[in-house]
């Protein structure tokens, strides 16, 4: 017996096939990448909080690796350049860095952690690694994973 859209039933059909095993590898991947960054996330708070820091202040001083612009470490940390103001106005506010003229932009300032900064950092630092989301991964594997997500989200 047929059924009336049994013109449109592609089921069998290598090209199908092939097309319904990618949708599915996409989205198990994705699944796992968005999951990973939770983990991720929920990790940078939990140390974060120990150190009394919020999330944001522990990412910007996680990215501050050196004198840098607002602009460069906005990028970093993924967000608006105002809302890194907002995260390096507090941790200004704290002791924990300052903000110095760009040597070579007059319009520029540069971030600069202070040595209570630079120790708080190292500090946070050393938290993260602890049980972190990657732990279980050796470093070559991490450059591996490092690797294929930075050639994922060139296109």
């Amino acid at each position: 017996m047929t059924t009336p859209d049994a013109h449109l039933d592609t089921r069998g059909r290598p090209e199908d096939d092939v097309r319904e095993a990618h949708a599915t590898a996409e989205r198990q991947l994705c699944g796992l990448v968005t999951g990973l960054a939770r983990r991720i996330t929920d990790h940078v708070r939990e140390r974060a909080t120990r150190l009394d820091l919020t999330a944001p202040q522990a990412t910007a001083l996680r990215e501050l690796t050196g004198p840098m612009t607002m602009r460069e470490l906005a990028d970093r940390m993924a967000c608006e350049p105002s809302n890194a103001t907002f995260v390096i106005d507090k941790l200004e506010s704290q002791g924990l860095l300052e903000r110095h003229p760009h040597p070579t932009d007059r319009r520029a300032k540069q971030l600069i952690l202070t040595p209570a900064g630079t120790d708080l950092r190292e500090r946070l630092l050393t938290l993260l690694k602890e049980e972190g989301p990657l732990a279980g991964l050796s470093l070559e594997e991490q450059d591996a994973l490092q690797a294929l997500l930075q050639r994922a989200t060139a296109r």
